[in-house]
């Protein structure tokens, strides 16, 4: 079986991964190719793969010929009966009179029914399939809190409903040389202060403290982005209306890992101090913070 070149889109990600060499197996992983299409591609799909079986048949309809009230020849008009045959809708102005008509018809049922049952399946899968509508901020930060240098960033829910028992994992993929002078990508996890979440509804802070513990401890930002440094993180929780379980995962690089900086507060409280307003337009703004003394920010 040849092998051919992929590509893979990473979520979040700004750029693709190209694998050389994989296998391609496309009828078995026909149905994962599918689910990955969009909605106008997956409808799209559904029609011309219509259209196709159709023509095919139109083809041995004006070849074989056997059909009443059909001009000899004509692939329209054959194209238009197959159309009625798939779809099973029979006028009755034409219909087929020979063996061999017949046998087509019969074949064309057949397989009519069989794309019927894949079209109905997929678009029922699709449908059905739960999604996680969780947005990350735009940026990272590191800033001071209580007066340990911690990585912060914020995820949302988009959706009226509640995300329970949301976990969060989140770790660092950078360049390594080992001692030998050999290039690898290294994966460390990130220990979070709060990785779970009882229920994600708004908005959710997440954070690390960079400790002696940290794979980011005595780093600075020019040696981060020598190291090609990208945070990776994955939320999954369970969908309170589907009960079924839902995900979400975002990559920020390190031009989108901010030094000096936090998020802007989100939430207020009014002046008689009776209502709690989440200001959501303030979900990804930043604001210069206060540095600590002996850590490295930029220049």
């Amino acid at each position: 079986m040849p092998l051919r070149t992929t590509r893979i889109q990473r979520p979040g990600a700004d750029y693709e991964i190209r694998v050389i060499g994989q296998t391609e197996r496309p009828l078995r992983d026909l149905y994962y190719a599918l689910m990955r299409l969009s909605w106008p591609v997956t409808i799209a799909a559904i029609g011309i793969g219509f259209l196709l079986a159709n023509a095919v048949f139109a083809l041995a309809y004006t070849e074989v010929g056997g059909v009443a009230h059909l001009q000899p020849g004509s692939f329209s008009e054959a194209f238009f009966f197959s159309v009625q045959t798939m779809g099973t809708i029979g006028y009755g102005a034409m219909y087929p009179e020979s063996f061999g008509a017949n046998v087509l018809v019969v074949g064309e049922s057949m397989v009519g029914l069989t794309l019927v049952a894949l079209a109905t399946g997929l678009v029922f899968a699709k449908f059905s399939r739960p999604t996680a509508r969780i947005v990350f901020t735009r940026e990272a930060v590191i800033s001071p809190v209580n007066g340990v240098p911690t990585l912060t960033f914020r995820l949302g829910n988009e959706r009226g409903n509640r995300i329970v028992d949301a976990q969060i994992h989140a770790a660092v993929v950078r360049t390594e040389r080992t001692t030998e002078g050999s290039k690898n990508y290294g994966s460390v996890e990130l220990a979070l202060v709060r990785d779970r979440a009882l229920s994600l509804s708004r908005a959710l802070v997440v954070s690390h403290r960079i400790d002696e513990h940290s794979p980011f401890y005595g780093l600075t930002p020019e040696q981060l982005a020598l190291q090609e440094v990208e945070i990776e993180v994955i939320a999954v929780g369970l969908d309170d209306t589907s009960m079924q379980v839902v995900y979400a995962s975002h990559v920020y690089f390190t031009h989108q890992i901010l030094w000096g900086a936090r998020h802007v507060d989100m939430t207020s409280e009014s002046e008689d101090g009776a209502v709690l307003v989440v200001d959501l337009r303030k979900f990804d703004e930043t604001e210069p913070s206060r540095p600590i003394a002996g850590f490295p920010y930029p220049r």
